[in-house]
């Protein structure tokens, strides 16, 4: 690829959804964008990326974005928030919100949807618990083409092995010839919406749990920091944000602390609680 048109890559995904490419993964931008050269009609990437820098077309520029955001999920990946959220974060939601009888939880950066689906068969098992209560699962993401099989809840035999136990494939989903779907109980428990991480989050609603993970890693410090500052404004008191592993609050954000019993697990702090000297030490670190 040419390096102008790298160049002007590198500026578009940043402006459009906050995705840092640096100047050693263009390997990475040729191998996703060599399908939707094909796909437009064009003999190569350069004549792709030069078409979408002349024309600007809509088409054009959301094909690029979706082919290169990271749609890599699986049912119930990595297994420990999962489990932090049935043993500890749902149980103590079940007490703080059993006047209002209310639970919601965003997926964002829900892909196609298997990480929603995750949180719904979880709220499932506890659905005598749940009895009365309105619960609504979320998820949201950049591209339009992995909602759309979110929505679908269709599956392969592949996605179905990846993560998910053997009793939940049974229990939840049906088998049209090769593919797995997901049952009607449980696809309505989640819907499905587009949604840029970069854009306020105010209209999505409020929620007591969000999932967030291993999305950050991709931003800059600043796109950070607009990200978990939008989840704070839409967390209820005391909810929780569950982000991955190798992510982080400290040094972005002083609304959240680190829960000692997870891992990439935090919960929303009063704002009373966030104090001056916190917020200077986390400005110091970043």
């Amino acid at each position: 690829m040419k390096p102008e048109h790298y160049k002007f890559l590198i500026a578009l995904l940043q402006r459009e959804c906050g995705l840092v490419l640096d100047a050693e993964k263009a390997y990475l931008a040729e191998s996703r964008l060599a399908p939707v050269a094909r796909q437009f009609g064009h003999a190569d990437i350069d004549q792709l990326v030069a078409n979408v820098m002349s024309v600007r077309s809509k088409d054009g520029v959301r094909a690029v974005v979706e082919a290169m955001v990271t749609h890599e999920t699986f049912f119930f990946r990595d297994r420990k928030p999962f489990d932090h959220f049935r043993d500890f974060a749902l149980p103590a939601l079940l007490d703080a919100r059993a006047t209002a009888r209310r639970l919601s939880v965003w997926s964002a950066a829900a892909s196609t949807g298997q990480e929603a689906y995750s949180l719904a068969m979880l709220l499932d098992d506890r659905k005598a618990d749940l009895k009365g209560w309105r619960t609504t699962i979320v998820g949201t993401d950049i591209s339009e083409q992995a909602l759309e099989r979110a929505k679908s809840a269709n599956y392969s035999q592949f996605e179905v092995q990846r993560g998910l136990p053997i009793k939940r494939l049974v229990a939840f989903f049906n088998q049209k010839g090769d593919r797995w779907v997901i049952k009607p109980e449980l696809r309505q428990m989640a819907r499905f919406e587009k949604f840029n991480l970069l854009d306020n989050p105010t209209a999505l609603g409020k929620f007591d749990v969000v999932f967030c993970r291993n999305v950050l890693i991709y931003f800059d410090v600043s796109v950070r920091r607009k990200i978990l500052a939008g989840i704070a404004q839409q967390l209820n008191p005391g909810g929780y944000l569950y982000l991955g592993g190798a992510e982080t609050t400290v040094g972005l954000s002083t609304d959240f602390a680190p829960q000692r019993d997870g891992r990439g697990v935090f919960q929303l702090v009063e704002k009373a609680a966030r104090t001056p000297a916190a917020a200077a030490g986390n400005r110091s670190v970043a």
